[in-house]
């Protein structure tokens, strides 16, 4: 059974079922700071894997990890490296994305990872309230994989239907900029793959020591059809970084 809550309303109430539903190993979809998402528990693997199905994508474009706060990110990371440390505190909540090694002993199995992980902290009040009560999620573009991705609930549940089991509707978002993508994984000082919502400038500001880009990208506009703007970016260590919306990495935030 689906069933949509009101974010504005009562958000108790409908942070609560979302909550449940993830505990239970459902899908949800939630508002994020770029476009709305669809979120599953990340240590669950059969919950991710209905992740995917919802989209009706394969596991070679494994889902980023949104989580509550910089300080979450231990949780999923085998290892944070100083330069990951000084961005995160920097720059979230906001449109950071940042690959790292994932924690081998986490249990998360977000599809062909390559061993990494995609993390991010929306800047929304509503999404984060949600992952203090949930803890990581695994959150893509709350699309059907090849279309554009919602930024209501409405073109959300049009798509995904009843592959989700609570929406929670905290009116339009705006899209925004996809964020900022840098790789921790391949190099402890960090290799800008994607420029984005954080200028170059402001990344070199906290953290000198990143690789920067052979030329400097022009930022990306999100949400493009399978989204970014956090929750999706496809965490593999090369510059070939496949996005979907990120809700925030958005994820896809």
């Amino acid at each position: 059974m689906t069933t949509t809550f009101d974010l504005t309303g009562d958000a108790d109430a409908a942070l609560e079922a979302a909550a449940e539903a993830v505990k239970a190993g459902e899908c949800i979809v939630l508002p994020t700071d770029t476009v709305y998402g669809i979120g599953a528990d990340a240590f669950d693997a059969a919950a991710v894997q209905r992740l995917l199905d919802a989209k009706e994508r394969g596991r070679d474009m494994p889902p980023p990890v949104l989580v509550a706060e910089p300080s979450m990110l231990r949780a999923v990371a085998d290892d944070v490296p100083a330069g990951a440390a000084v961005l995160a505190k920097a720059f979230w909540p906001g449109g950071l994305t940042l690959i790292v090694k994932a924690q081998p002993r986490s249990g998360m199995e977000l599809g062909e990872t390559r061993g990494t992980v995609a993390v991010r902290v929306p800047d929304h009040d509503g999404a984060r309230a949600l992952l203090r009560r949930t803890g990581p999620l695994a959150v893509s573009s709350a699309n059907v994989s090849g279309r554009p991705a919602a930024l209501d609930c409405d073109d959300a549940r049009a798509q995904l239907g009843d592959r989700v089991a609570v929406y929670l509707d905290g009116g339009p978002v705006s899209g925004g900029v996809a964020s900022t993508i840098v790789d921790f994984a391949s190099t402890p000082e960090g290799r800008i793959l994607r420029q984005g919502a954080i200028a170059l400038e402001a990344l070199l500001e906290v953290a000198p020591d990143i690789e920067r880009p052979a030329t400097d990208p022009a930022p990306q506009s999100a949400p493009a059809p399978d989204g970014e703007a956090t929750p999706d970016t496809k965490p593999l260590t090369d510059t070939e970084t496949a996005t979907d919306t990120e809700p925030g990495a958005e994820a896809q935030s």
